[in-house]
């Protein structure tokens, strides 16, 4: 678990501002530090210094661009991340090891394993079955009662459990559970995935830890199965019924509300938000 709130702001910072120029310097002004101590900080909190975590945000975001935004040339998603054609192509194969092309050509293949629970192809949905299961919404801003983690998606289940335990007094029936993931695990190294747990906050909680999820435009995806079948469902989105689709994924990240889960059979009812322009 990021624990240390100055990190997290950080975090959120980088995040926010990730199509942006960025220094180390205005980061940790940001979080009223000098640059040397919180990048020591940083590192010790997260494993990264701050500079390769910008960095692998960045060649990771713009790669998942190249995979639902198939209409969009190479250069106009790079320069979206500051880079010139020849830089960002130079960057993306070190980091990736594939030039952005070969990314795109192989990523929906690549897609069809599933690493978190280590099963192999996957069968994607179809344009027609994604989209009948799909809605587009509007959703408002709330306060969210957070912890943030940084590893592997097969370990949520571990931490709601805790999670609910340690803030059980605020759980009511009117209560949002909501997990917040920044990753795609076809993209980023499934021990590296960032998200966050959170339950929406009651009125009167203490501002420590809490932040306002950005409501807008939406679209829904309802999935009904099991936590095994949760990975399908999202490459089905990112792979087939975005790119097919008229809608484009903004700069928001999305989360997923649970609406229903039998901890015993791990049978879920779960809303996807995806945040749409």
């Amino acid at each position: 678990m990021i624990t240390n709130e100055s990190i997290n702001r950080a975090i959120d910072y980088i995040l926010n501002h990730i199509n942006e120029n960025m220094s180390v310097d205005e980061i940790a002004s940001h979080c009223n530090f000098s640059r040397f101590y919180f990048s020591r900080m940083f590192k010790m909190e997260t494993g990264e210094s701050i500079y390769e975590f910008i960095t692998r945000v960045r060649m990771e975001q713009s790669a998942f661009r190249l995979k639902v935004e198939r209409r969009r040339s190479i250069t106009d998603i790079s320069c979206d991340y500051g880079y010139s054609s020849s830089n960002y192509s130079s960057a993306f194969r070190q980091h990736h090891k594939l030039s952005p092309m070969e990314f795109r050509r192989s990523i929906k293949q690549n897609s069809l394993v599933n690493p978190i629970y280590k099963t192999g192809n996957i069968g994607l949905e179809s344009f027609e079955v994604c989209n009948k299961k799909i809605s587009l919404t509007v959703l408002q801003d709330f306060p969210v009662i957070y912890e943030r983690f940084k590893g592997n998606y097969g370990d949520l289940s571990f931490h709601w459990g805790a999670f609910q335990e340690k803030y059980k007094e605020y759980i009511t029936e009117e209560t949002l559970l909501v997990e917040r993931t920044y990753d795609d695990p076809s993209i980023t190294n499934i021990n590296e995935c960032l998200y966050d747990i959170c339950l929406s906050a009651p009125k009167g909680y203490p501002m420590e830890n809490t932040y306002v999820l950005k409501g807008g435009k939406f679209a829904v995806y309802h999935f009904k199965g099991f936590v095994t079948q949760i990975y399908t469902s999202y490459q089905s989105i990112f792979n087939v019924w975005l790119p097919q689709s008229n809608c484009q994924i903004d700069d928001r990240y999305g989360f997923e509300i649970y609406r229903k889960i039998n901890c015993d059979s791990m049978y879920m009812e779960i809303d996807l938000y995806i945040p749409i322009k």
